[in-house]
């Protein structure tokens, strides 16, 4: 049987309700359908009223007439709210139905906080009675928590909420339910009515700041971002970073190798880090892996090209004092704008938070590298050490489909003999460069070589002792009189393999 043509609109393609929450809008594939009845909720305190005053806010902004009527909060409370982040609640109407106790309830014995039927009738008919006067094309109520134990049972709940649903779906109103969650679990009631339900959550680690996410549970007939995304708090409202999704993001480039102008190393690897790529420098502390990662920053500088460099082991001063005695003009491009130097936190910066501010550097800022110093710290700003990898992954990849050439350093524990890690990332690199401390004769030398590279031109496997000095990397010939230089003992050799590269 065909099934006849219609040229009603899909849900794809209505309107949609921008909630003015930065990054939500994102997630949510452009706002919340409009005219229709929404589910926030979460534990007290991981921001649904900084939310909810933002999404009235920002309705009042494009003409829109708000109320937010509040069961819980007064409205001092709410100024207070609004205060914190420098708002004015003035374009809202708030509705305090606690300070109209007395009113709605007369001289009975019945009180808001013994809830039963004759207050449950009486509170709803002064609420759509307000509602009726105010018209609002945004609606926030303000909590559900209330209203579950006016309600008592779950049956005078549940018809309660369908009353409301059906109410507003012929006012044409968007509204917002709020819920602290602190009714027993498995009430579903609410859940199952609204049209969409956005979750929020807070997590307090051992050490460090709180970390919020948010969690798009549903929003029918229209396509969103699934999964947990992290949001902050700050002056000025809650701000949500998107999880990053590589799919989808690719830019055109140029497939060329990057040579630094060493020589030598450009040899090693096969004429360069090719664009597109991801690169680890791993070994022990000191041997000389940051520094290598801030010559390729700054050549990549005297090329005209943007570097974003996210340090996590030491300060912003002390990096641009270890390059100047390096010789190293790293200052005068940070001053110039071509090199981006960023500290990081890792006690307080969220892992959705550094991908955003790495996604708009590269896609607004034209960033053509990115240097993370180190993996290390990247690690211990995870919520958890599983997460690392999948997210690291994504990221990886959304670079290397931009063109960015993107170098990762790795702190081994240890530092001569059997090196070891606290993470195995290697295989998500594209070239792996090693760096090693060595003995010989009474003295402590470096040496690198090249693991490890997939792109590009063949590379050399040789091992090279290296230095540090002059503004930059120097490399010698390759160590054919030695054995078991990575092992950080070397045994010399008579007769060293013919087939080395010099």
């Amino acid at each position: 049987m065909d099934i006849p043509k219609t040229t009603e609109r899909s849900p794809e393609s209505s309107p949609r309700c921008i909630m003015g929450v930065k990054g939500l809008d994102d997630a949510l594939g452009g706002g919340l359908p409009i005219h229709r009845m929404y589910l926030v909720k979460g534990n007290p305190g991981v921001g649904k009223t900084t939310l909810a005053l933002q999404f009235l806010l920002r309705g009042a902004a494009a003409g829109e007439t708000g109320l937010y009527i509040t069961l819980s909060e007064t409205k001092e409370e709410l100024e207070t709210v609004a205060a914190s982040h420098g708002w004015d609640l003035a374009p809202l109407n708030l509705f305090e139905l606690s300070s109209m106790q007395d009113h709605l309830l007369g001289e009975t014995d019945h009180t808001f906080f013994h809830p039963s039927e004759v207050e449950l009738n009486r509170i709803t008919k002064a609420l759509l009675s307000e509602i009726e006067r105010v018209n609002p094309v945004r609606v926030v109520f303000d909590s559900l928590s209330e209203l579950r134990l006016l309600a008592e049972t779950s049956l005078r709940y549940r018809r309660q909420i369908l009353q409301f649903k059906q109410f507003f779906a012929g006012r044409k109103a968007t509204v917002l339910f709020l819920d602290d969650c602190t009714s027993e679990k498995g009430d579903l009631h609410i859940e199952s009515l609204a049209h969409g339900v956005i979750s929020l959550h807070r997590f307090t680690s051992d050490y460090g700041s709180t970390r919020r996410q948010v969690d798009i549970e549903k929003v029918r007939g229209v396509k969103f971002h699934e999964g947990r995304h992290d949001l902050i708090l700050e002056t000025g409202g809650m701000v949500v970073f998107p999880r990053l999704v590589a799919s989808g993001q690719y830019r055109s480039f140029q497939q060329e190798a990057f040579a630094i102008g060493n020589p030598v190393l450009d040899a090693m690897l096969g004429g360069g880090l090719d664009r597109g790529t991801s690169n680890m420098f791993m070994g022990a502390p000191g041997t000389g892996k940051s520094t290598l990662a801030i010559r390729y920053a700054i050549t990549a500088a005297q090329r005209g090209e943007k570097s974003l460099l996210f340090i996590f082991d030491e300060t912003v001063r002390i990096l641009l004092n270890r390059a100047e005695h390096l010789g190293l003009p790293l200052e005068s491009h940070v001053k110039s704008g071509l090199i981006d130097i960023r500290q990081i936190d890792p006690a307080e910066i969220s892992p959705g938070e550094m991908a955003h501010q790495i996604h708009r550097a590269v896609s607004e800022g034209e960033t053509r590298m990115i240097v993370i110093d180190s993996i290390n710290g990247y690690l211990n700003a995870m919520p958890a050490e599983r997460f690392l990898n999948l997210q690291l992954h994504e990221l990886l990849t959304f670079l290397n489909q931009q063109g960015v050439i993107t170098i990762m350093v790795l702190a081994q524990q240890g530092l001569v003999g059997n090196m070891q890690s606290t993470v195995d990332l290697t295989y998500l690199a594209d070239t792996v460069l090693l760096f090693r401390y060595y003995e010989d004769r009474g003295a402590v030398k470096q040496a690198m070589s090249v693991i490890k590279k997939r792109s590009g031109a063949k590379h050399e496997r040789t091992i090279r002792e290296m230095t540090v000095a002059d503004g930059g990397i120097h490399l010698g010939p390759a160590l054919e009189d030695m054995h078991g230089v990575l092992t950080g003992v070397p045994v010399l050799q008579s007769n060293p393999p013919p087939d080395h590269k010099k």
